[in-house]
């Protein structure tokens, strides 16, 4: 039989994998498991942001706020290469919050939180402004505030990256088939453990692991795996939650992102995106469906380009869309009319009788609350199996970002300096998605052919396969909508081509 593990992590996203680092790093015994790939979920899915959460603030969410504020700094610290500042432009809207309202509201912002970092708001006149240039002339008046952009698939894979490095085992495209508790037996020393029964999704490959805990971080599946896998809670505790986001050409010069406030109470963000594009999301409406089968709405999409368009000269057109994507965000139900009203907060809750092994459930969260979220869930784990360590995440980096967030310029210049041959975007590209670990892909490459087969848009063979070798890529989909968001620039022949290269070599 297979050794005990203590901690048995069920999905793949931003919880799991965050759970997973923190407590292998403390010298637990772990294992994670991903039906898919990692981040293929609402991790993968989200309006790519590191914030506090300014709307919160109306529905007196101040714990919320403050720990997400404090963890924005946090982050930004741990991981400058995927983790940015980035400003926000908030227009005043006559018809809708007052201009004093908004102020208050962003002197809360500034002062609940524990700012370092980042700048403080101030006052923007939109009329003289260059930010007021791409919009319509009867927003005179606006604020300008931080928060953070953050590629959220690379976090995902980093924080998984880094509990493997550390010792824990993280399985892609396995998934859980069962678990059954084995009780105590003091007569002949036998703990309280699950049995767990996994499936290789790709090979069919059958194993049993032994674990003290389950920890059920599943997100959208968080309520058909107590259900159908464990067999031990058929309650609904979610509530799901769609979000939708369309991207379109480049709507401004400049490199702030807008906040705006819509009629039916709801904000939306138009967003910078891969240099040249711009991201319009999110939408928030009750989703009942296969979490793994969602697609944006045609009604999402004429509620996005309406609610951009309110705002910019040029009306946003259906027509406009490049991309599109949704995600369903995994929502504690506690009991809001409003899908938008649903706190976004977090609930760990164990299932279990005494004496027996526990699964630990995840409930809700946001992507920037993830690193608070696994030092609560480690609290709980240390109730039923002992203390091992103190608590290290918040003064660790994540792989490649062991540098301060004002050198990254320096980090690319001395990129570009040992190989030449890489010119700058393509420097600045590798080096946001892997920081000093571009030097471990690039390894002894003196010249462009020395990096292998050209897929297109500086992806090469020697990247593609770095990501198999230490990011767990099975297919092209992984490597251009989660290791990296070339997707969006690859041609159909392109992306043939990579297909192919993964036909013949995986």
């Amino acid at each position: 039989m297979p050794k005990l593990l203590d901690l048995f992590v069920i999905g793949g996203g931003i919880n799991g994998c965050g759970i997973a680092r923190d407590a292998v790093g403390r010298g637990y015994s772990v294992t994670l498991c991903e039906m898919n790939d990692l981040a293929s979920g609402t991790s993968s899915n989200s309006s790519k942001l590191i914030h506090g959460g300014l709307r919160y603030l109306e529905h007196y969410e101040f714990r919320l706020v403050r720990e997400a504020l404090g963890e924005r700094e946090i982050l930004l610290a741990s991981a400058p290469h995927i983790i940015w500042p980035m400003r926000f432009i908030l227009p005043h809207h006559k018809a809708m919050r007052p201009a004093w309202f908004l102020r208050l509201g962003l002197f809360l912002y500034d002062h609940i939180g524990k700012r370092k970092l980042l700048p403080g708001t101030k006052d923007v006149n939109l009329q003289t402004s260059k930010f007021g240039k791409s919009l319509k002339p009867l927003f005179k008046k606006g604020f300008e505030y931080s928060d953070c952009w953050v590629n959220d698939a690379r976090m995902v894979v980093l924080n998984a990256k880094d509990a493997a490095d550390k010792g824990a085992t993280i399985k892609t495209n396995t998934k859980v088939v069962s678990a059954h508790r084995v009780d105590e037996d003091s007569s002949t020393g036998i703990e309280a453990h699950w049995i767990i029964k996994t499936q290789n999704q790709i090979t069919g490959k059958k194993k049993t692991v032994k674990s003290r805990l389950i920890i059920n971080a599943a997100g959208p599946w968080v309520d058909g795996i107590l259900g159908q896998a464990l067999g031990s809670n058929k309650a609904k505790n979610l509530r799901l939650v769609q979000g939708s986001h369309i991207v379109v050409p480049k709507l401004h010069d400049h490199d702030r992102a807008y906040i705006f406030q819509n009629a039916d109470g709801r904000i939306i963000f138009a967003i910078p995106y891969e240099q040249d594009f711009t991201l319009i999301g999110t939408t928030d409406r009750d989703f009942d469906g296969d979490p793994s089968d969602i697609k944006i709405s045609e009604q999402e999409k004429l509620y996005l380009c309406d609610a951009a368009s309110e705002y910019f000269k040029k009306p946003i057109k259906k027509s406009d869309i490049v991309w599109t994507y949704a995600g369903v965000r995994s929502l504690f139900d506690d009991g809001a009319t409003a899908a938008q009203e649903l706190t976004r907060d977090y609930v760990l809750r164990a299932d279990a009788k005494d004496n027996e092994a526990a699964v630990i459930n995840i409930f809700g969260g946001k992507i920037t609350t993830y690193r608070r979220l696994a030092e609560s869930m480690l609290e709980e784990i240390e109730t039923k199996i002992g203390k091992r360590a103190k608590p290290w995440t918040a003064t660790s980096t994540l792989p490649g970002g062991d540098f301060a967030p004002h050198e990254f310029e320096q980090i690319v210049s001395k990129l570009q300096g040992e190989f030449p041959f890489l010119e700058k975007p393509f420097a600045t590209r590798l080096v946001r998605a892997y920081g000093t670990l571009s030097w471990k892909l690039l390894g002894d490459a003196s010249a462009l052919k020395d990096l292998g087969k050209d897929f297109g848009h500086t992806l090469y063979e020697r990247e593609v396969r770095y990501l198999i070798e230490h990011e767990w890529v099975t297919n092209e989909k992984d490597v251009l909508w989660r290791r990296s968001k070339l997707g969006i620039r690859f041609s159909t022949g392109q992306n043939k081509k990579l297909k192919d290269w993964f036909k013949k070599n995986i």
